[in-house]
């Protein structure tokens, strides 16, 4: 590659010039190629440790002048190809120009300039590409696909020096970060280090520092555990690691993730030596941090962000923080956690405005909003940018907006001073005041009226008993008073400031007529309802009537959802809960419907009316609790993990206890995924979902901590899981809210009791008070890392449960072993992933989590061929692509172009495994439809219009009458012999009359039917002329590099000979009179009753190309041509005398003297292929069967089409080589394979002259 000129100063240091002209040297690097010596190494160890871009290019070309000792570096290459063709572009295009010039400062000036032009000429292709990297990294990345064998989808992230450790000696090297794999590279005086991981097998990353290793990473898989230390930035570098991990992890479970995730905006200035990968995966990560700690939606993107001061009118002080800009709000968060935080919606601002500055307050910004509040920001850097950055966005934000949230609350507090909006959000808040009237936007269900669209449940189903509450009812107005006074203070809706008296707030209770406003408010649903008017109604509309197997179990569980409400005793309550589910599994039918979504969203419906509880759900399932409710509750099982390790560190003593008795897997699904709304008596669970939507999983985790913590003695001294469990739930159902006004719901868990105590009371509050007071210092960042380590965890235990159920499953139909279906497994899904990445967008199907687990993992053509390539024990050369495409229609039943474990499993298992007739069976299989296509045989489509593998009973052109008179004896046989097992039959038969509408039955005689069809290899079609060359020209191949390849070639030589003689000793049976022929048979039945079994039938045909093989020699011709006359004559008589038995019967076809033509025949086919020649071998052989006239067949021009010859007759001329039968009975062991299937699997070379160096270590 051409590079921008750089001053040398050494030019013969550590080079070699091997070329030269006036102007320019071409020169190699010392132990580059041939020799080196001991200089060499040392050359190569200083490039390894000291270059930047970790290998100096072998190969330079350096500017010169005469009068001068400087060198400028032009051009650098990785081979001598490259270099030599920059070194000819000089030659012809500048040295006849250089030598014009009479100053040496011209020509460098005129050279440099030359270079750099031709570098932004390359660049100026390149750059519709969006090639952003700069040179240096571009360089490194080059150098990275060509070290390990990278393509060149596979990008670099970023690359860090640093140590691996093998043993205990460090190797210092580079380790290479991308976007699927782990690369290092070490070369030390000769020793060469070469490691690739793929991302996806990592099962632990850590960072610690023991006594054996400094500072250090530990990466972790199922093989190996690998360390690195030294680094520049550990801590950068293991962020980076982690990241790149984690988006490996939800590719295995969500195929769509990473990409999305990637379509990140373009910085506005480039960053020095930084990939443009590596920006947008930084992007990305404060993306999800934004997102997360201001509850934003999914799409929504961080623009900027700045210091400064927000003026925060409650304390009247300026409050330190940042401020972010993203394209549909401005956040600030400050400095010190809890200060205060603040949302503003652009949807909301009215004015964004410059204020004057002072020295009191230097460049502040005043934000208003329609909500009559504004915000003072301050000590802005660079305002002016700001200020046009919203403005951009105010712009591009929508005119016509929903009413804001503050209004609307407004109105609903009596404040009817805004008819000028009409746009009111149809889902305002109906806690605050049950009598507003229904909205016009919401259309079908509210046409009719429906409560439930403007009002939760709980209002329609309130009891109507006041004197008993009255005492409760004055403590709930005076929650509500303090919540008017913190509205009054910090202001309402979404633009409050959220501050540490907030959640003093939140913990102390939400009143049950604001519950529903102040969950939309701190979950951000507000948000995503307010933007999307109608949305809701349009999903219910759309779900009408439609019918899927989410809908089915949405129905299967609404009369399981709070049953003892009364709200869910009606069909009111019961229909509401069922439009906002399936209206939800419409939405994302990648979630569907999961258990507990229906618990919860019961709740929901409680407080908000149908559209907020609706986009609560989406809140809870899509943000705050991530991945919970898929087929898998992966999320769950990540926080289950987070759990327990949170246990182990928060309560040691009371750790190992409940790891023995198995308590945790037990409770903690149930506790998280229904938020303790199923375990926990209703009104003091849904104090917690108060605190869940306010502080996020943290607050479930500190609650499930002090529940443990509580009852640690209890659980010390049970003996089961059973016990305790029970110390649990008793617990727990004794959990008591004293302030709630609602009447007391029953609880229908089972009541717990222990001996003759009554159960203690617990409050709420104080629960939720003594979790905060003991377990407060959780905080949001450290969960979201402990999520990432446990993901790994949970992902790689899911992945190798659904191994060993695929493997289960299929175990009893494949003779492998488990272990090797296991390495066979991992290799196969090793393909499909990488299809993923590195595929073309048709190369793999995106994985269904939907699907059986079997069904999940499947490839294509492509990558089947590769796998087949490697792992076949049947090596063709370079026909094993050809027998691999075969292969592949065979076992791709459902012809969708795309094969499972299963199938790929048993085309393996076929070829390893199963004596010679099964492996040969294979192989014919292998040569007739569908596995033989249309192209590769001309008259391939006319046979498969006859042959179908599932129509057994049609006839085949290649059938002669004699196989159809064979066919009807062999039916009245099967008919006498039916009549002997009559009586045994005889309960079936019973059994069909007394119940003719079993199904039972039914599919058990279809069972039989399926297994029979299986197991006997007479349902196996003949195999026309051109498929039988074509079955020999796949067995040339294949015995090409066998150690006995020449006894093999002779072999077949032999049997081809013998069975193309058979062939057209069948034709000739075909043309006998009918009469004469069943004659014969009786007579051969009389004499060999084993011939009976040979006889076969016919229900499929395949065609294949045979010009190779069909051409001979001009040399061969007259011994080719008398050959055939002989045996015209020998089949003539043969058939007139009428002793012989048909092409079934091929052992006994001769008699005693055919036998001496038949091997006269073998050693003329021995003396004709002496130089083995596999071209040869296959015109003589296919002369032997032509008639003696068609001397045009040795040419391809014409195939005899009444040719045909059954498998059973291969199979048995098969028999008679030992050669041959030893060759198929050999046994070959597939675990050496996989293992360098595992080696090479990622390593795709895309520079054909570099030479990969072996992996080690």
């Amino acid at each position: 590659m051409w590079l921008g000129p750089e001053e040398v100063l050494l030019a013969n240091a550590l080079w070699v010039t091997e070329r030269a002209n006036p102007f320019f040297l071409l020169q190699r690097r010392r132990g580059h190629g041939k020799g080196g010596g001991l200089t060499g190494l040392l050359v190569g160890t200083l490039d390894v440790v000291l270059d930047s871009s970790a290998r100096v290019a072998p190969y330079r070309i350096l500017h010169q002048t005469q009068d001068s000792q400087i060198y400028w570096a032009v051009a650098c290459g990785s081979n001598r190809k490259e270099i030599t063709k920059h070194w000819e572009w000089l030659e012809n295009n500048l040295l006849q120009t250089l030598a014009i010039f009479d100053n040496d400062e011209d020509i460098t000036t005129f050279v440099k300039g030359k270079i750099h032009g031709i570098i932004a000429e390359e660049n100026k292709n390149q750059q519709p590409q969006g090639e952003e990297d700069p040179g240096k990294f571009k360089e490194a990345e080059l150098k990275m696909r060509k070290q390990f064998g990278m393509p060149e989808v596979e990008k670099l992230v970023n690359y860090y020096s640093c140590s691996y450790w093998k043993g205990r000696v460090p190797r210092q090297g580079w380790l290479y970060l991308t976007v699927n794999h782990l690369c290092f590279y070490s070369f030390l005086l000769g020793k060469e280090v070469t490691l690739i991981i793929q991302w996806v097998d990592v099962t632990q990353l850590e960072k610690n520092a023991t006594l054996l290793f400094p500072e250090c990473i530990k990466v972790s898989t199922r093989d190996s555990e690998l360390y690195f230390s030294m680094f520049l930035n550990i801590n950068e570098t293991f962020k980076l690691m982690e990241q790149l991990a984690n988006i490996a992890m939800r590719q295995l479970f969500d195929s769509k993730g990473f990409t999305e995730d990637m379509l990140l905006p373009k910085p506005s200035k480039s960053l020095k030596n930084i990939s443009a990968l590596k920006r947008d995966l930084d992007a990305r990560a404060k993306n999800e941090w934004y997102r997360a700690t201001f509850r934003l939606p999914k799409d929504e993107r961080l623009d900027g962000h700045t210091d400064c001061t927000l003026w925060t009118p409650f304390n009247k002080i300026h409050i330190l923080g940042q401020m972010f800009v993203s394209n549909n709000y401005i956040c600030f968060a400050s400095k010190t956690e809890e200060a205060c935080h603040l949302i503003i919606p652009l949807r909301e601002v009215t004015i964004v405005e410059k204020a004057d500055s002072s020295s009191v307050l230097p460049s502040p910004l005043s934000i208003s909003t329609k909500s009559k509040m504004t915000f003072l920001f301050a000590n802005l850097k660079d305002r002016d940018f700001l200020v046009q950055r919203i403005s951009d966005f105010l712009q591009k934000t929508p005119s016509k907006q929903p009413c804001s949230n503050d209004r609307g609350w407004k109105k609903n507090l009596g404040d009817h001073g805004h008819e000028e909006i009409p746009e009111l959000s149809p889902s305002t808040p109906p806690a605050v005041s049950p009598a507003s009237p229904l909205n016009n936007q919401l259309s079908n269900f509210c046409k009719d009226k429906v409560p439930t669209a403007s009002q939760g449940l709980l209002k329609l189903f309130g009891t109507n008993s006041e004197e008993p509450l009255r005492s409760k009812g004055a403590k709930e107005t005076m929650k509500e008073e303090s919540w008017n006074i913190h509205f009054f203070e910090y202001g309402r809706g979404m633009c409050m400031y959220r501050t540490a008296k907030t959640r003093e707030l939140v913990l102390k209770g939400i009143p049950d007529n604001l519950r529903g406003e102040l969950w939309l408010l701190f979950s951000g649903a507000w948000n995503e309802m307010s933007t999307h008017p109608g949305y809701y109604a349009d999903l219910v509309e759309q779900s009408l009537g439609k019918y899927s197997l989410a809908t089915e179990e949405i129905e299967r569980d609404l009369h399981r959802s709070m049953p003892e409400h009364p709200a869910f005793q009606n069909e009111l309550g019961i229909a509401a809960l069922r439009r906002v589910l399936t209206a939800y599994a419409f939405r994302n039918p990648t979630i569907g419907y999961c258990q507990a979504m229906n618990i919860v969203t019961s709740v929901l419906l409680l407080y908000c009316n149908e559209e907020e509880a609706f986009w609560l759900l989406v809140a809870l399932c899509e943000r705050m609790l991530p991945d919970y409710y898929n087929t898998r509750v992966v999320g769950a099982l990540v926080d289950q993990g987070i759990f327990e390790e949170l246990t182990r560190d928060c309560l040691p003593q009371l750790s190992e206890k409940m790891q023995d008795l198995g308590v945790i897997s037990s409770i903690s699904l149930s506790w998280f995924l229904t938020l303790f709304l199923s375990v926990m008596p209703f009104e003091s669970a849904v104090v917690i979902v108060d605190c869940f939507f306010y502080e996020g999983i943290k607050v479930i985790l500190q609650v499930s901590l002090a529940i443990l913590d509580a009852n640690m003695d209890k659980l010390l001294n049970c003996c089961d899981e059973g016990e305790a469990m029970t110390v649990l739930g008793r617990y727990l159902d004794n959990v008591i809210n004293r302030q709630s006004v609602s009447p007391p719901i029953p609880h229908l868990h089972a009541l717990l009791t222990s001996g003759d105590d009554p159960p203690v009371k617990i409050d709420i509050f104080e629960l939720i008070k003594t979790a905060y007071e003991k377990f407060g210092h959780l905080k949001a960042d450290e969960i979201e890392q402990m999520r990432f380590k446990q993901r790994l965890k949970v992902i790689h235990s899911l992945e190798d449960t659904a191994k060993r159920s695929v493997v289960r499953a299929i175990s009893g139909d494949i003779s492998f072993s488990m272990q090797e279906l296991e390495d066979l497994y991992v290799v196969f899904k090793a393909k499909h992933l990488m299809s993923c990445y590195w595929g073309n967008r048709t190369a793999a199907a995106p994985r269904d989590q939907s699907l059986p687990y079997l069904e999940q993992y499947r490839i294509n053509i492509e990558q089947f061929k590769e796998l087949f390539a490697s792992l076949t024990p049947w090596s063709c050369g370079l026909h094993t692509p050809v027998l691999a495409e075969r292969m592949f229609r065979l076992l791709d039943e459902n012809k969708d172009a795309l094969i499972n474990f299963k199938e790929f499993a048993t085309g393996m298992s076929g070829m390893y495994h199963g004596d010679l007739t099964e492996k040969l069976k294979l192989l014919y299989k292998l040569h007739l439809p569908p596995a033989l296509n249309s192209e590769e045989a001309e008259s391939a489509l006319e046979a498969a219009s006859f042959f179908t593998e599932h129509n057994a009973t049609e006839v085949s052109p290649f059938v002669s009458e004699l196989d159809l008179f064979l066919h009807c004896d062999t039916q009245e046989a099967s008919l006498q012999e039916d009549k002997a097992p009559k009586e045994g039959n005889s309960k079936q038969q019973e059994e069909k009359g007394t119940s003719p509408q079993d199904y039972k039955y039914h599919l058990r005689i279809w069972a039989k039917e399926k297994e029979s069809k299986k197991e006997t290899i007479k349902d196996l079609p003949k195999m026309s002329q051109e498929q039988f060359i074509e079955l020999c020209k796949t067995l040339y191949n294949m015995f090409s590099e066998d150690p006995v390849e020449q006894e093999l070639y002779h072999a077949i030589a032999t049997v081809a000979s013998l069975l193309l003689r058979i062939g057209e000793v069948g034709k000739k049976f075909s043309h006998q009179p009918t009469k004469k022929a069943g004659d014969d048979i009786k007579a051969n039945r009389a004499q060999d009753p084993v011939s009976e079994e040979e006889s076969p039938t016919s229900d499929q045909s395949q065609n294949s190309t045979v010009e190779r093989y069909s051409q001979a020699a001009p040399e061969d011709k007259a011994s080719g041509d008398t050959q055939v006359d002989k045996n015209q004559q020998e089949n003539q008589i043969f058939v007139d005398g009428g002793g012989g038995e048909g092409s079934g019967s091929p052992v006994q076809l001769f008699s005693d003297d055919e036998t001496k033509d038949d091997m006269s025949m073998s050693s003329y086919s021995m003396v004709s292929t002496g130089s083995l020649q596999c071209e040869d071998i296959a015109d003589d052989t296919v002369l032997v069967g032509c008639e003696a006239g068609s001397s045009a067949a040795r040419y391809g021009s014409t195939i005899d089409t009444d040719w045909s010859i059954s498998f059973e007759q291969i199979l048995a001329s098969m028999l008679t080589e030992t050669v041959l039968v030893n060759y198929f009975e050999k046994k070959v062991d597939i675990t050496q394979k996989i293992k360098e299937q595992k080696k090479v699997e990622r390593q795709f070379s895309s520079s054909s002259d570099y030479e990969l160096s072996s992996v080690s270590g």
